[in-house]
């Protein structure tokens, strides 16, 4: 893969994320597929590669790589507002955590009692993801910038529910990191929106 390619992979994991957020906020349901993808990469902390994040394939993400097609051809008919919303907040509120030694600190010690209930019940169980859950409220939700999830409250004020959107929300973090190492930042989307465009279409078509 390209070093583009690398990073439209990473966005268009944050997208996925975005979207699923989005639907489940606004449904009560999700896309299992991706859903374990997006989850599983939380746990991948030394990937042998930016495909080895995700499983060693970019199906589960394609509805996120469409998300980020049509902002980058800026087809706003097809872009999905609040998903887009979310999107940014996320690469946003990772800047903010990057400068926060002490949180990532916390992060991987939590990150690890997580992985022991993985081990236990398994990925999507409810208790692997209020685990997950508390570990990005104590942390992430601290931060300047609150990410305001819209949908349905009969769904959002459902326990269950919070937490798969505030683990959601940390599988998003856990891409935007991966993007801004891969040299990412926001003038890029701008900037190099050919070139993003192009590397997001090889995959697409691959």
């Amino acid at each position: 893969m390209t070093l583009a390619e690398e990073q439209v992979l990473a966005l268009g994991a944050i997208f996925e994320a975005a979207l699923q957020v989005d639907k489940l906020a606004r449904t009560g349901q999700y896309s299992e597929g991706p859903v374990s993808c997006l989850i599983q990469s939380i746990f991948e902390r030394s990937p042998d590669n930016t495909l080895g994040v995700y499983g060693g394939s970019h199906h589960q993400l394609r509805n996120g790589l469409q998300a980020l097609n049509a902002m980058l051809e800026r087809d706003t008919a097809s872009l999905q507002r609040d998903a887009l919303r979310y999107t940014m907040n996320l690469i946003t509120l990772e800047r903010q955590l990057e400068k926060r030694d002490d949180m990532l600190a916390v992060l991987g010690q939590r990150l690890d009692q997580a992985q022991q209930q993985v081990a236990h019940f398994g990925l999507l169980h409810d208790n692997t993801m209020a685990s997950l859950g508390s570990t990005y409220q104590d942390t992430l939700s601290t931060l300047r910038l609150r990410i305001q999830v819209h949908g349905d409250m009969r769904h959002l004020q459902q326990p269950d529910i919070a937490n798969r959107i505030r683990a959601l929300l940390l599988s998003g973090i856990r891409s935007a990191r991966l993007w801004r190492q891969l040299g990412g930042h926001r003038w890029q989307l701008l900037l190099s929106r050919r070139k993003l465009l192009e590397a997001t279409r090889s995959i697409l078509n691959g």
